[in-house]
């Protein structure tokens, strides 16, 4: 059938209910019709490009359940594309919501198209990471043209989403010179363009030509993930001058990408202090009027190399409690090296811990059903039913399986002094043997 559309948000303001609309209503138990006008003021982004006909639509946005995204790709020190598709089935068959490819070496295209054709999730990149590598050459001899080419390119690829840094500008290089953070710049794409406009002593390109990459997003239904390129990189650059700055014209740049149809999400920050992160999602959503919130952790402290995955998981569940929908993952390897499978699932499973842990609190329907029937199992001491209730069975099942209890109906920790064996024997008026 013919769409007469052209993006999610534009059926939404006509009043279409597209089919992906209806599914994320389903998934969601939300009324369709009012997911309908949420998507029509851009307060839920459905990314679903017209291109990925494979696709399991997700809604994000504050007031659905909240998703996360895989951060996937090789590098010139890892460059095997099969042990990354290792990871992306592994992702899928964990519950990710979206995968990006940040892969900064080799010919990307065809690791890009087989996940566009393959997967079901959500699929998102960084143009400008793949412009050096796609016309293989130098930063500074890259034109304002060839950065628009790849962003056309990975759109007919069939992305769903891409990050791109539009909200620094040559005013940022002043700014960064005079406020002296303490870790300047962490963001790679938010670097890259920096140093192209120091070499070349021009405009940022991806806002300098924002509305003709807008014309792009919008013949494929693309959605923009407006990238914090002043993302605190510590606790000490934590919701300064230069992240607030960019900010306010990250919600400029919303507006005007409302204007033409197109979808947006709004990136925000990595390493902010615990007491920090609510005032920051509250900011988020004044400035950028609602539009979902993409948060990278944040991490609240920066002593954990190897346990990153759980300072993220602590930063990102305050983050969604407080309005962020979209946690992007952190692995043990943050600030380390590339995640290996390993890596990919522990960062995968802490951030569904916190996912979750944020959705209860916001009292998302059916969020606690599972919680509920968890506790049904534990007090009917039923394995079983605990396995079907876990977020990650297998791991559970083997801590149990090598420490084995001498009788089933405890574990190896209290064994016979359980107390939900103790409390269901005594409320049933049996003799409770502990010795």
């Amino acid at each position: 059938m013919e769409r007469n559309y052209t993006t999610q948000m534009d059926a939404a303001r006509k009043g279409i209910i597209t089919p992906e609309i209806k599914k994320v209503a389903e998934k969601e138990k939300m009324d369709v019709e009012k997911l309908r006008q949420l998507v029509s003021c851009g307060k839920v982004a459905i990314p679903a490009n017209r291109l990925h006909t494979c696709i399991e639509p997700e809604g994000i946005g504050s007031m659905l359940r909240t998703k996360i995204n895989v951060n996937l790709g090789v590098s010139k020190d890892c460059k095997d594309y099969d042990i990354e598709m290792q990871k992306v089935m592994s992702a899928v068959n964990m519950g990710a919501e979206a995968i990006m490819d940040l892969s900064s070496h080799g010919n990307t295209q065809p690791f890009r198209k087989k996940l566009t054709s393959e997967c079901p999730t959500m699929i998102g990149t960084v143009p400008v990471y793949d412009s050096v590598i796609h016309y293989q050459r130098d930063l500074n001899t890259l034109t304002a043209k060839d950065f628009i080419d790849v962003v056309r390119l990975h759109a007919q690829d069939g992305v769903d989403f891409v990050t791109l840094h539009c909200g620094i500008t040559r005013k940022t290089i002043d700014q960064i010179k005079k406020h002296k953070r303490k870790m300047n710049i962490v963001s790679r794409g938010g670097s890259l363009v920096f140093a192209w406009m120091c070499m070349t002593g021009n405009e940022n390109p991806f806002y300098e030509y924002y509305d003709e990459i807008l014309d792009i997003c919008r013949e494929y239904d693309v959605t923009v993930s407006l990238g914090d390129a002043c993302r605190p990189g510590c606790l000490a650059d934590a919701t300064d001058v230069c992240q607030i700055e960019e900010l306010v014209r990250l919600g400029e740049l919303t507006k005007r990408a409302w204007e033409k149809d197109v979808q947006v999400m709004v990136e925000g920050p990595g390493h902010v202090p615990m007491d920090q992160i609510a005032a920051n999602m509250k900011v988020q959503q004044t400035i950028c009027m609602g539009a979902p919130f993409y948060v990278l952790g944040p991490l609240v402290t920066d002593i954990a190399p190897g346990y990153d995955h759980i300072t993220a998981a602590i930063g990102g569940a305050i983050a969604a409690m407080n309005g962020a929908a979209f946690l992007c993952y952190v692995t043990p390897a943050e600030h380390l090296a590339l995640p290996n499978v390993d890596d990919v699932k522990q960062g995968i499973i802490a951030s569904k811990i916190a996912a979750h842990a944020a959705d209860i609190a916001k009292g998302i329907p059916g969020a606690r059903d599972i919680d509920d029937k968890m506790g049904d199992a534990r007090h009917a001491l039923d394995w079983n039913a605990q396995w079907e209730c876990a977020i990650d069975p297998e791991t559970a099942k083997s801590i149990r399986k090598d420490r084995s209890p001498e009788h089933d109906d405890t574990c190896s920790m209290c064994g016979k002094f359980c107390a939900v064996r103790s409390m269901n024997k005594a409320l049933n008026g049996e003799h409770i043997d502990i010795l």
